[in-house]
């Protein structure tokens, strides 16, 4: 207390109210990816983890979308695909779309790289121990890298994750877009390569989506006949210049194709960039239009995680963060890649290894839907499902955060009450809110701390303050069961 030396009136302002506990935002996904570039101003941003909160700032720091590239499918000539991996960009507006908010951004290079790396990827998510806020890892682009390579950034984000105890990995399956019958070779099987490369740590804090996704992110004319390989040029050209030809030789009077429509098929073949040739084929030729049809179709495939990461931050800011993410739809989204039957989803939901895959599925009249809420620790009945997984981190993280301010207090009754105090007022706030069960808060949870409770005295003297709380988490209604029986009639 002060010494008043000179008469007076002083005024003295006491404290009435403990410190309260503030909640850490709970939806705070970081990308680690390739962009066209990294830059604020003249400042590289190359593996930097870097805060932005929309869209139109993604392309001020990290450019716009790569060139894109369409192939024929090796295992199906009428089928094509995307050329490479760079859907960062197409990723981050998946992700906006369906309710996306602030993120974290890693770019670990750009789209000349010619030779992407597990290594670079990896890399890239050690940038974020330094980083606090971040509450989900998510790397879209290694499912179309080797198998190896996913599995070796799949398991460093698990284990990043459960070293850093804050965050979890939205993972997608590699091969996601092939399916899970008998038909499909036992080296593109997605789900029992995800099972048998995921490793087995920190399961409890990553989860997993399946399949991939039709989606509707870009549209025409996003892709031209420019987007084609050379040999899927060629082949449109000698196509489109028979069906023209049969077209023309039906017309009396015209049997040859005219002058402008043979310069705009040459462009099709040499490469050459034609906007004009682009627009007329797709009005004159039904064989032009379906390939075009087809390829946009094939840049549109998209793994689920970042628009999973999407649904998610949506949920917390509409619900809460102990609402599991699924039931729910996404954005963007025409179709599942894989049908999934009930059947099937009993595998990727209750395998025996705890090993669950949640299900994104289509259904008559409700559209394509999130269809599971498990993490990778299936069998566990701690940490089964990822609303449990998340709303411990946010009581733990909330709660550290708060006692950070104790650091070096007196360790005696007064801090002890102080820190009770606040820590139940907290949980009271998270009870009213829906995230703990219970009638009252003392069925919800519970706050211990003091000596012979919590601590010893050998604890008071080595400086440790143990508290403990326990608490009753909601979990989901994952399976309601309805039962019939009739019964006598009574009147």
């Amino acid at each position: 207390m002060s010494e008043y030396k000179t008469p007076g009136v002083y005024v003295v302002e006491k404290d009435a109210f403990p410190n309260s506990v503030v909640e850490v935002p709970t939806a705070v996904p970081a990308f680690i990816g390739f962009t066209q570039k990294a830059m604020r101003g003249t400042s590289s941003l190359l593996n930097t983890p870097t805060r932005i909160t929309s869209f139109a700032e993604f392309e001020i720091l990290f450019g716009v979308a790569p060139p894109l590239s369409v192939v024929a499918d090796a295992n199906d000539a009428s089928a094509f695909l995307r050329d490479g991996i760079f859907i960062l960009h197409q990723s981050m507006k998946f992700f906006y779309d369906n309710g996306g908010g602030p993120c974290y951004i890693v770019s670990i290079g750009d789209y000349s790289t010619a030779s992407p790396t597990s290594d670079m990827f990896t890399a890239g998510i050690d940038t974020l121990t330094a980083e606090q806020e971040p509450t989900m890892v998510v790397t879209p682009e290694t499912c179309l890298m080797g198998l190896s390579d996913w599995s070796k950034v799949a398991q460093h984000a698990l284990l990043h994750c459960q070293t850093m105890q804050s965050r979890v990995a939205v993972l997608d399956l590699w091969h996601g877009n092939y399916g899970l019958g008998p038909l499909v070779a036992p080296a593109d099987a997605p789900v029992s390569n995800f099972r048998s490369n995921i490793g087995t740590v920190g399961l409890n804090y990553g989860c997993a989506y399946y399949p991939w996704l039709n989606t509707s992110i870009l549209e025409q004319p996003a892709v031209t006949f420019m987007n084609l390989s050379d040999d899927l040029r060629k082949t449109l050209s000698e196509a489109v210049t028979k069906e023209q030809t049969a077209i023309y030789a039906a017309k009396a009077g015209a049997p040859d194709v005219p002058a402008d429509l043979s310069g705009y098929l040459k462009d099709v073949k040499d490469g050459t960039a034609s906007p004009t040739g682009h627009a007329a084929l797709m009005t004159i030729s039904p064989l032009y239009k379906q390939y075009m049809v087809a390829a946009l179709a094939a840049v549109n495939v998209m793994p689920p995680s970042a628009g999973m990461a999407g649904v998610i931050t949506r949920t917390d800011n509409t619900s809460g963060v102990w609402q599991a993410p699924a039931n729910t739809s996404m954005m963007d989204v025409v179709s599942p890649c894989v049908n999934i039957t009930h059947d099937q989803q009993e595998d990727l939901n209750m395998p025996l290894n705890g090993l669950a895959v949640n299900a994104i599925r289509s259904f008559i009249n409700r559209g394509v839907l999130v269809w599971g809420a498990r993490t990778l620790d299936g069998n566990s009945q701690d940490w089964r499902y990822i609303s449990v997984r998340r709303t411990l981190i946010m009581l733990e993280q909330s709660a550290k955060a708060a006692c950070d301010a104790y650091v070096f207090a007196p360790n005696d009754a007064g801090t002890w009450s102080t820190v009770k105090a606040m820590l139940e007022n907290f949980l009271t706030n998270q009870w009213k809110a829906g995230a703990l069960a219970g009638t009252k808060p003392a069925d919800a949870f519970s706050v211990d701390v003091g000596l012979n409770a919590t601590m010893t005295g050998n604890d008071i003297l080595d400086g440790y303050m143990r508290v403990t709380i326990k608490v009753a988490v909601t979990h989901p209604a994952e399976f309601i069961v309805l039962t019939f029986q009739q019964q006598m009639q009574k009147s």
